[in-house]
């Protein structure tokens, strides 16, 4: 699990609640029912209304996602399998990789590898492969648009729960004693939906898309390595191109 991502949740609620308690605000107030089924179900029908249902569908993989944690070293552990694969191949020849290939564990890597062995021209496995890379993409920014829909929509929904509230609290101006409460509990829909929009679901949208972009990364380095390998190129040379792809902290850990 994303550790850092579960502070900063955890760091979002308690600002809210120990705000609430210095202003001297009663925090049992952001119990309220009435005020998570607006935002809750109103923010899922926006989303029904904005995607198909196969994209709904996939909500719980891209939480999924979301929450999985990215291992720092994992850039660099794909160098050093390349890197090995580059100077067996040179030593041994390409068939010689065959059981290798065999037990790598990353799909995006092995699927490459295995059309090198298999003698597939560069052309086609650039061409297929970027189409995995496109198609991954594709899935990655459909859900962050999903994440910033639900975003943009729930504060507009908290602004329309406290309407609610208030023509339920106006329609009661006969009990003063309860009036109060009721002015105070209607405005609960609008801090819902401010809280869930910008410190919930916009930042998670936008988590998602630096997830991708990691993970794309890590789709072109395999692949100039498989189109590398498969070209016979020197592993000294491969080592300096794939080194050139890696942000400064990934290339200092390499070279330790």
């Amino acid at each position: 699990m994303d550790l850092f991502l579960f502070l900063g949740v955890i760091m979002g609620f308690v600002s809210v609640i120990v705000g609430m308690i210095v202003k001297g605000a009663d925090a049992m107030v952001l119990l309220n029912p009435a005020a998570a089924i607006i935002i809750g179900a109103g923010t899922l029908a926006a989303l029904m209304n904005s995607f198909p249902a196969r994209d709904i569908k996939r909500l719980p993989k891209i939480f999924g996602i979301l929450l999985k944690n990215k291992n720092n070293s994992e850039t660099t552990e794909l160098v050093n399998t390349i890197m090995g694969l580059a100077q067996k191949a040179r030593q041994e020849g390409i068939l010689s990789l065959e059981s290798t290939v065999d037990n790598l564990e990353q799909p995006f890597l092995k699927n490459g590898m295995e059309m090198v062995v298999d003698g597939v021209s560069a052309d086609q496995i650039q061409e297929i492969l970027e189409n995995e890379i496109a198609s991954l993409e594709e899935r990655h920014r459909v859900g962050a648009s999903m994440f910033k829909t639900a975003g943009s929509s729930a504060p507009t929904l908290g602004v329309l729960g406290a309407v609610i509230g208030l023509i339920g609290a106006l329609g009661n101006l006969n009990d003063i004693d309860a009036l109060g409460h009721m002015i105070s509990a209607a405005f609960v829909a609008t801090l819902y939906g401010i809280f869930f929009g910008y410190v919930l679901f916009i930042p998670f949208g936008t988590r998602l898309t630096r997830k991708s972009e990691d993970e794309v990364k890590n789709m072109l380095i395999a692949l100039e390595g498989i189109l590398a390998i498969q070209a016979g190129h020197n592993p000294n040379t491969i080592e300096r191109k794939l080194l050139g792809m890696l942000d400064p902290v990934e290339r200092t850990e390499k070279k330790k």
